[in-house]
């Protein structure tokens, strides 16, 4: 009897484990991750993003995924360092929407005590033409001494509107086109408020970007492509 119990304890440890390290169909595992290049406008290089999966665990029945996120400038610098959340459930991918904050960004924010709210970045695992996604965003309330401080950023209008093909360093996809507006705003005495257009392009066995462009009044201000997954 102990060794059956012991045989059916290890199976379901077995299991889980094996959970863990799904996400949508797509096999992950602490120690892999994946590089992008960013350039500007012009196509001028102007550095490069890393990012390394930490951890991968099963929670609540989805797998959750740690991952951390290191910029760098043209010259080899680190610029900046998150680490954030994907949240896997076999039918979407939802990624922490703290990631859309530098750690630059909540320091400035460190002694006006801000409180802020999330509404997640949605991925369906299928992605088909004419689809809208969900919106994203993160809100921020606070006070800097009896200034009251708001923060928001909104991304929204999210949709899948082409498919293309796609080749980067990293290979050639058969990726979803997905457009949206990105929004940020903040109120801090006076209002400050900036706007731009994005463009992002995904593809089946592949849990981030291929490639994003950012846009400006219709003027590509600079993009990122994929160059290395391991």
């Amino acid at each position: 009897m102990m060794k059956n119990l012991f045989l059916s304890l290890f199976g379901i440890l077995i299991s889980i484990a094996s959970y863990a390290q799904d996400c949508v169909g797509v096999g992950v595992k602490a120690g892999s991750g994946f590089e992008m290049n960013n350039y500007d406008g012009k196509g001028k290089s102007t550095g490069k993003l890393v990012y390394k999966i930490v951890n991968v665990s099963a929670q609540d029945g989805k797998t959750a995924v740690t991952i951390e996120f290191e910029s760098f400038s043209a010259k080899g610098k680190s610029e900046m360092k998150n680490t954030y959340k994907m949240i896997c459930d076999g039918n979407s991918i939802l990624l922490d929407a703290s990631s859309l904050v530098s750690t630059e960004q909540m320091k400035s924010f460190e002694n006006m005590d801000m409180k802020f709210t999330y509404d997640n970045i949605e991925y369906p695992a299928k992605l088909s033409v004419g689809q809208k996604l969900k919106d994203a965003s993160v809100k921020g309330e606070g006070k800097s001494g009896p200034l009251a401080i708001t923060f928001k950023m909104l991304i929204h209008n999210r949709n899948v509107a082409a498919q293309e093909k796609i080749t980067t360093p990293a290979g050639t996809f058969d990726a979803s086109k997905i457009t949206s507006d990105m929004t940020m705003e903040t109120l801090m005495g006076m209002n400050m408020k900036f706007e731009m257009n994005t463009v992002s392009y995904r593809a089946p066995g592949v849990l981030w970007d291929v490639k994003s462009e950012s846009y400006r009044k219709g003027k590509l201000m600079g993009y990122s492509e994929l160059t290395k997954i391991y």
